[in-house]
């Protein structure tokens, strides 16, 4: 098994990437917009990665936080709020806040399983800042690190209530980013003591099953090198530090915070110390590319993998009653 998710470029399987995945193994898959069109199509695509691979416990992950994140869209999917809606609820309503959250979250695994996804990049626990650029600011979910890692860990239950695991991303920390990491490589020059409020929803949230990291350069740790390449950040923060020993992936490593080709950053990040490299966009060349330069999935990375994957759970609950009850509390504010 390669240490790697891939993409996939459309509704369904073609026949190269059949040939390519059934070959390079990778340890699971991510979807976007280009590959959501209905409910039996996108069933029929999870079903058909499962029976690619073999594996029932397979990852399909998904950025389905709501807002303007969401790959899976109206009319076929509901609406979602993005976390800024419980962050203006907590301010009058703390109680109310963290049970919408829950409720959301937990509607949103429903929608999910319900098509074969087993994973949700979701929550965010980027503590928004002055300065956060809008790319994250727009789906933060305040800019107070209790109230973070509370809404947080309502959205961690709510989606293993549906059957679905959570990511907590962007470790160690994407709040006082200036620049959106998609575009350009953000640097933080903070010192270390004003860092730790970044950190500590990630500390608070520690257990959680899976992790993505930060493509953004902390010079008190590291002036040298993005989290995502940084030995440092990896084994002495994100490890350390925050003390996390979940599965860790990297964010999309197509992102332009980061240079070199795909197969260099995809080493490059494995070298320091993630489990799983992220690659989204379904370029075969580059994905090709990927499997060339790194080796197989290590023992550890392996055994966080599985020990992720078996924190799944049966769904529960209804659809239209966990919606009701969460804009029966949105309301309120």
């Amino acid at each position: 098994m390669k240490p790697v998710i891939f993409g996939l470029a459309g509704l369904a399987l073609t026949p190269d990437e059949a040939a390519f995945f059934r070959a390079a193994d990778p340890a699971g898959f991510i979807l976007f917009k280009r590959n959501c069109e209905n409910r039996a199509q996108l069933r029929a695509l999870t079903d058909s990665l499962r029976d690619l691979t073999g594996r029932a416990d397979l990852p399909i992950l998904i950025d389905q936080e709501g807002g303007r994140v969401a790959r899976m869209q109206p009319p076929e999917w509901p609406a979602f709020p993005a976390g800024p809606a419980f962050d203006a609820l907590y301010d009058t309503a703390p109680i109310s806040a963290i049970e919408a959250a829950r409720a959301n979250a937990h509607a949103i695994a429903l929608t999910l399983v319900e098509v074969g996804i087993t994973v949700n990049c979701l929550p965010l626990l980027d503590v928004r800042a002055p300065e956060t650029t809008e790319a994250v600011a727009c789906r933060a979910l305040g800019s107070d690190p209790r109230r973070v890692a509370a809404l947080g860990r309502a959205v961690l239950d709510g989606l293993a209530a549906g059957g679905v695991i959570g990511v907590v991303k962007h470790m160690p920390g994407h709040g006082r980013a200036r620049v959106d990491s998609h575009h350009l490589l953000p640097t933080v020059s903070a010192p270390p003591h004003d860092l730790a409020s970044d950190i500590a929803p990630f500390q608070a949230l520690r257990d959680a099953p899976m992790g993505m990291t930060a493509h953004i350069v902390f010079e008190a740790w590291d002036a040298d090198r993005p989290a995502t390449l940084s030995p440092t950040v990896i084994e002495q923060v994100i490890r350390g530090a925050i003390g996390f020993d979940g599965l860790l992936m990297t964010d999309d490593i197509d992102m332009k915070a980061l240079s070199g080709t795909a197969g260099e950053k995809a080493a490059g990040a494995l070298a320091a110390g993630v489990d799983l490299v992220l690659d989204c966009w379904a370029r075969m060349t580059e994905m090709e590319e990927i499997a060339e330069r790194i080796g197989e999935i290590t023992p550890a990375a392996k055994a966080r993998l599985d020990r992720a994957m078996a924190t799944l759970r049966q769904p529960e609950g209804d659809l239209a009653e966990l919606i009701a009850r969460r804009d029966a509390l949105l309301a309120l504010n």
